[in-house]
């Protein structure tokens, strides 16, 4: 009797024991957070399973198990299970990401825009750089940075047989993949406004972001056959009607993306008070620009402005002042003395 009560409780300490190992939680193999707008997981990584839970971007994970790539993890409500790997960015891209975000708190805006197609936004500038999520068509940017990279080599041309794969649903993959001659293109840090007044700042390919250029400006660049990169206003004046009419500052560019120089024109457009339209007041180029363009707004209707940004076009840099007087622009010298438009 005593051996057989020994042994229960052997057994009973062994079943104890196993309970509390599988009751005990995984331990973390690090952290991870979701960079899509909706990421579901799952119960198991086999065909038949159950979703369950739905994150949201931003959402923090704990890194349970990898399997190829399907990672197990487990949420801040404690629920476990298997996610995409794609869809996660680890906590040191998502420190960059949040960096990115400080680095432009206080950073002047160069211009507006919204995304064209479905845009991936990255840590770094280049399409191999990690993604920090997928911006879906007519997202809100705003525009501060631009870098030129070169185009990464077209692809080698695939078999006959694999032209009726489906296509990409990664727009960037579909961009076009020059020769890399010499050929570069554009890309800007932007933030992005997510719904629910969300921000998230990130590298995006140039192409894909249609600028908002308040009218005439666009109508103007056309005509005079350059390419806006960015525009201010200047200040304002009223109008026969007591409306008020911005005037303003746009720079610009000639050719297509991946130009050494951020932009190469200046263009002031003012409100004409007889003629009731914008008239150029003020153009200028022969120089290489540098972004940021530095801009002090007049306080009052039709006060005086000043702007200024970095010329690289004899391969140092040199700082351009310029101050606006009414309708008249004029570039200032560094000892503060106006000095006439050359």
């Amino acid at each position: 009797m005593r051996k057989v009560l020994l042994g229960f409780l052997v057994v009973l300490v062994i079943g104890f024991g196993v309970y509390l190992r599988s009751r005990r939680p995984a331990r973390s193999l690090g952290v991870a957070y979701v960079t899509n707008r909706e990421v579901l997981v799952w119960s198991t990584t086999a065909q038949v399973r159950e979703r369950v839970a739905t994150l949201g971007f931003g959402e923090r994970l704990e890194i349970l198990d990898r399997l190829g790539d399907q990672v197990k993890v487990r949420t801040a409500a404690g629920v476990t299970g298997w996610t995409a790997q794609g869809d996660l960015l680890s906590a040191d891209f998502w420190q960059k990401a949040r960096d990115l975000e400080g680095k432009i708190a206080t950073a002047p805006v160069e211009a507006r825009g919204h995304t064209r197609v479905l845009t991936n936004l990255h840590t770094e500038p280049g399409r191999d750089a990690p993604r920090i999520r997928q911006l879906t068509r007519a997202v809100p940017v705003e525009l501060f940075e631009r870098r030129a990279l070169d185009v990464p080599a077209a692809p080698a041309q695939p078999a006959p047989a694999a032209a009726a794969a489906a296509p990409s649903t990664d727009e960037e993959e579909g961009a076009p993949s020059l020769p890399a001659e010499a050929k570069k293109e554009d890309w800007w840090l932007v933030r992005a406004h997510l719904p629910g007044q969300a921000t998230i700042a990130g590298w995006v390919l140039g192409r894909f972001v249609d600028l908002d250029a308040p009218a005439p400006l666009p109508d103007y660049a056309s005509s005079a056959g350059v390419r806006i990169v960015a525009w201010f206003e200047l200040n304002h004046v009223v109008d026969a009607s007591g409306a008020a009419k911005p005037q303003y500052l746009v720079a610009a560019t000639r050719g297509s993306e991946g130009q050494p120089c951020d932009f190469t024109v200046l263009r002031v457009y003012t409100w004409g008070l007889q003629g009731q339209r914008y008239e150029t007041a003020f153009a200028q180029s022969n120089f290489c620009g540098k972004l940021p363009v530095k801009l002090t707004a007049a306080t009052a209707a039709g006060g005086d402005a000043t702007f200024s940004f970095e010329d690289w076009s004899r391969g140092a840099r040199e700082q351009r002042s310029y101050q606006m007087h009414q309708t008249t622009v004029r570039r200032v010298r560094e000892s503060g003395a106006v000095r006439a438009r050359p």
